[in-house]
């Protein structure tokens, strides 16, 4: 028997706080490595949820997902009615906006879910639920993205989950404003950011990127990306990268979830 839909959005209104261009790095991270999925579905629906106090995320996020599926179209869902109002002018040839929450009220299964900031705002205890609830939305072969970002999308990192739960954490930065590996420990999504302290693989990670980062100071004359470059190759001698240097030079790195999931407790 199918679910009943809540009579109520699921969630809270958070704060909204929105720029253009903010989610550039996670938007073209999906586009490379979710783009086939998308491409190759009959129906494929990403939904931009909690959008904020403006559309101008989930407008991004399909211009940058039509240049690997020119088919998507995209759902911004968002809690507060007013902002949902706010957006409605914004509508076209695959946008459209609707009120809602974690229950995401789509008709269909998407292939997409974004949640960029959101629950950031929300306590840790609360986010294995929210995780299970949007993977459980998802079509086969679907892909949440949860994570968080600084004002302008300088440093970002998010956990990648399927509809079987957590796979993948990416951290991504603009090379040229970073002083160390762990300045991104400040945008850890809210799984995580707890758990930067002694005895958590998070910190541990992040400890190991700084000193692989230092140790490859003399690659700085080449220039930022070089260094990054060098420091990840080493990284992965011992932590689980999942990605390869194509995406090393976007200033990115993938690590397997299970390495630096919170140890129980």
């Amino acid at each position: 028997m199918a679910s009943r839909t809540p009579s109520r959005p699921v969630g809270t209104v958070t704060r909204g706080t929105t720029n253009p261009n903010r989610l550039r790095r996670m938007d073209r991270w999906i586009a490379a490595t979710h783009g086939a999925e998308l491409r190759h579905s009959d129906d494929p629906v990403a939904v931009d949820l909690g959008y904020g106090a403006a559309p101008w995320t989930a407008l991004e996020l399909l211009v940058r997902l039509r240049t690997a599926a020119p088919r998507v179209r995209v759902v911004g869902v968002e809690i507060d009615p007013a902002r949902v109002a706010g957006a409605k002018p914004y509508e076209r040839e695959g946008l459209s906006f609707r009120h809602g929450g974690f229950e995401v009220p789509l008709p269909g299964r998407p292939l997409l879910i974004r949640a960029a900031n959101v629950l950031r705002q929300y306590d840790e205890e609360q986010v294995a639920a929210v995780w299970e609830r949007l993977c459980g939305r998802l079509a086969p072969g679907g892909l949440l993205v949860e994570g968080t970002c600084d004002e302008i999308g300088r440093r970002h990192v998010w956990v990648a989950l399927g509809p079987e739960g957590p796979r993948t954490v990416t951290f991504a930065t603009r090379l040229g404003s970073l002083d160390r590996p762990s300045d991104l420990a400040e945008r850890l999504p809210k799984a995580l950011i707890h758990r930067n302290t002694p005895g958590e693989p998070v910190y541990a990670f992040l400890r190991d990127f700084d000193r692989a980062w230092a140790a490859a100071a003399p690659y700085a004359s080449y220039g930022a990306r070089q260094r990054w470059i060098r420091a990840v190759r080493d990284l992965a001698a011992d932590w689980p990268v999942a990605d390869r240097g194509s995406r090393w030079r976007q200033g990115e790195v993938t690590v397997r979830w299970e390495a630096l999931a919170p140890r129980q407790g």
